[in-house]
């Protein structure tokens, strides 16, 4: 079977265009019932919360491969400044320090819209690339209708149940991959889960910065991730979105280089499935271990930016 016919073939098998409706815009967020949130919610016990976030700064994960794609560039529109007035710089009123920010809406760690990626000329659904444009972005799939992401969060060490801190170069996570860690961690799987995928790979860029993320230990651009047929997986088991700890998501380059990044397409276009790039998991991998569980509540709330393709987020787990 050719490249083309299997990813063709794992598309058909995957695709959600219709399940939840001609005028969907949530994909597979729509398994975030009441009852996933509610059971979410039941794994809180201690309280104890640990952050998923990369810091919003300008030594960030982007070094120009993308382009356009720019770390955080914070910048002062004031300093102690009088709004209310005061002439003489002694009155009893308030004075404001105020700041902006230009940066990529997936510079740091975010979440994909479903309007992030398209092939074939459409997006999920069916919805035309046409209903994209310069002045107003994302016209029908824009972030903005993701008002709330949260619930049972599950991660999914694979670098830690295969034992090393990190997996190398272009280690492919397949379906029996994660059915081995979710067994090697003691979960079971559920309709609505949030599942985090780490690789270890975030490690590089603690240790070496953006340049030695984005490239790898070895320097030669592959990375770890979930392959093609990961995605009969996340549909399989109803996974309502899935985060990575790397800047590609996916196994790159992949098995066909003319079709690189196309665990993109099927995840977006044909699932509607949410996913995330640039997620620091080590913190989260230390407490999952020291707590002997790793299941939590999950808040991934995106920024609701009118017209986003992606959106900033800074996820907490509560334990």
């Amino acid at each position: 079977m050719s490249f083309n016919q299997y990813f063709h073939e794992v598309a058909s098998e995957v695709r959600n265009w219709g399940r939840w409706g001609d005028d969907d815009r949530l994909g597979t967020l729509n398994l975030l019932t009441d009852e996933a949130v509610a059971g979410g919610a039941a794994t809180i016990v201690s309280g104890r919360r640990v952050s998923c976030a990369l810091e919003l700064a300008p030594n960030g994960v982007q070094i120009g491969q993308i382009p356009g794609r720019i770390n955080p560039i914070r910048s002062m529109n004031y300093i102690d400044n009088p709004d209310l007035g005061d002439p003489n710089n002694d009155a009893m009123v308030p004075h404001f320090s105020d700041d902006h920010v230009v940066m990529g809406l997936q510079a740091a760690t975010h979440w994909d819209g479903l309007s992030h990626v398209s092939y074939g000329h459409q997006l999920y659904n069916g919805v035309p690339t046409s209903s994209i444009t310069a002045r107003d972005g994302a016209t029908v799939l824009g972030i903005e209708h993701v008002r709330t992401l949260v619930g049972r969060g599950v991660l999914l060490d694979v670098a830690a149940a295969n034992g090393v801190d990190e997996l190398e170069g272009a280690w492919e996570i397949t379906s029996d991959v994660l059915d081995a860690t979710a067994e090697w961690a003691g979960v079971d799987i559920r309709s609505g889960d949030i599942v985090l995928i780490r690789t270890g790979r975030m490690r590089s860029f603690r240790s070496g910065g953006g340049l030695q993320y984005v490239m790898g230990p070895t320097g030669d651009a592959a990375s770890p991730g979930p392959g093609i047929e990961a995605a009969r997986w996340f549909h399989r088991n109803n996974v309502a979105a899935v985060a990575t700890d790397n800047y590609i998501f996916e196994l790159f380059p992949g098995p066909d280089p003319e079709n690189m990044l196309a665990v993109h397409c099927i995840h977006v276009v044909d699932m509607g499935l949410t996913q995330g790039q640039n997620w620091d998991l080590e913190a989260l991998s230390t407490v999952c271990a020291e707590e002997s569980r790793y299941e939590f509540f999950l808040a991934a709330n995106p920024e609701p930016f009118v017209g986003g393709c992606g959106s900033p987020v800074s996820p907490v787990a509560v334990f």
